[in-house]
């Protein structure tokens, strides 16, 4: 009886040991289970992270690949905007030299014409000069004629006056009678003192270099016809020239290649009316001094060979 009591008790025991150990395995089971579970779902989420990662990582080195590129792209822009800067800055400085010399030029070019300015000045001084000597000569004879015999005659007319032409001019009546070509005796004194004075201008040798001519010029009215007056008026200045030359040998011998006589009829009227008084007017002897042309000439001569010299200076 108590053997088999006691056998009881150690199959029970036995029997009770075993789903002890069978729970504990199961729970084992159960618990490394789960843990495959949560290392798999770790897994997945670390793989999910794992991606992103590589996603961000490859996101990132595009963006720095760009960058990179941008950088270049900025480099090789900076590089061309040196390079242009540099051309700029070349030119500029170019420029700067070709505004130097461009003022360097334009001062040149002053210089150029205030020295044309002065000479041209001096040219106008020279020609004034020459135009000045004719009036003078005019001007000496007036006044010998004037100191000599008075400014009018015995009727108040002028003995002799200066035309704006800048020619004496000799009133017919005072020398000749109406169409006549003789020289009055009231005449012969004033051209005697017209011979004197002119004996005097040519004896000064430097207004006598000047002097061409001394033309003496014979006008009438337009009464009658042109031949008339052509022949009357050469009558008249060569009786005043042969006077003058006859009463003064010496004038005639030093000097007579000087005086010369022409005749312009009627057609140089000083006035273009028809009463008596305009036709007295018309009716005269001018005396006209006519300035070497080749003086003129030295003059002007002289001036463009300074002023081509001075560009030629200039231009080396």
């Amino acid at each position: 009886m108590k053997s088999r009591r006691r056998n009881f008790t150690v199959e029970e025991a036995a029997e009770n040991f075993w789903p002890s150990f069978t729970d504990l395995i199961s729970t084992f089971v159960l618990i490394l289970f789960i843990l495959v579970i949560i290392a798999f779902i770790q897994n997945i989420v670390t793989g999910n992270n794992l991606e992103y990662s590589r996603k961000q990582l490859m996101d990132t080195q595009d963006r720095l690949e760009s960058s990179r590129a941008e950088i270049s792209q900025a480099e090789n822009q900076l590089r061309l905007l040196e390079d242009e800067l540099a051309d700029t800055m070349a030119e500029i400085e170019i420029g700067q030299i070709a505004l130097k010399l461009s003022e360097q030029e334009v001062d040149e070019q002053r210089q150029i014409i205030a020295e044309s300015n002065r000479e041209l000045g001096e040219l106008r001084s020279k020609l004034q000069g020459i135009a000045v000597l004719r009036l003078d000569v005019l001007g000496k004879v007036k006044d010998s004629v004037e100191a000599a015999l008075g400014k009018t005659n015995a009727q108040g007319q002028p003995l002799v006056t200066i035309s704006d032409a800048g020619n004496i001019i000799i009133n017919e009546g005072l020398v000749f009678d109406f169409n006549s070509a003789v020289v009055k005796p009231s005449g012969k004194e004033l051209l005697n003192k017209l011979a004197e004075a002119f004996k005097s201008v040519l004896d000064d040798e430097t207004t006598r270099l000047n002097i061409e001519s001394i033309i003496i010029q014979g006008h009438t009215d337009e009464r009658a016809d042109a031949d008339y007056n052509r022949s009357l008026s050469a009558n008249r200045s060569g009786a005043v020239v042969n006077y003058m030359l006859s009463t003064d040998r010496e004038l005639e011998s030093e000097y007579g290649k000087y005086f010369a006589s022409s005749a312009y009829s009627e057609f140089r009227p000083i006035d273009t009316g028809t009463s008596e008084e305009a036709y007295a007017k018309n009716r005269r002897i001018e005396i006209s001094i006519v300035i070497k042309d080749s003086e003129v000439q030295n003059v002007i001569d002289e001036y463009l060979e300074e002023t081509q010299e001075m560009i030629d200076s200039a231009e080396e």
